[in-house]
């Protein structure tokens, strides 16, 4: 198991929860090593349902949306599914604008987005 300093990751059941320990997503250091680490969950972990909880989150930059969309691709190629949860409303209006909404499957809480899976 990798050492995570952008994320941390725990399961439950088939699903690996994970949540940022970043408040502001913004810088470009920390958006690749963020990046390389939820990328090493499917590349390396072979993790197939992962569930990432934005759950104390304030800002995300457009560069790291760019890092979800790639996570997101992988992911589905591996065969694999991603919910996301606890997204601030400020976080949500973008995915809304940008029209992520319809990519990414966003749900309201942890529960409901592990009923979900």
């Amino acid at each position: 198991m990798a050492t995570h300093r952008r994320i941390d990751v725990s399961k439950t059941g088939d699903v690996s929860v994970v949540k940022f320990l970043d408040r502001k997503i913004l810088e470009e250091a920390a958006i690749q090593e963020l990046g390389a680490e939820l990328f090493a969950l499917v590349e390396v972990d072979n993790r197939k349902a992962i569930l990432l909880d934005f759950d104390g989150v304030e800002f995300l930059s457009s560069a790291a949306l760019g890092k979800l969309i790639t996570f997101d691709r992988k992911l589905k190629t591996a065969k694999g599914r991603l919910k996301m949860c606890g997204v601030a409303p400020g976080i949500l209006e973008v995915f809304q604008v940008t029209k992520l909404n319809k990519v990414f499957d966003i749900r309201t809480d942890a529960t409901e987005a592990l009923t979900a899976f």
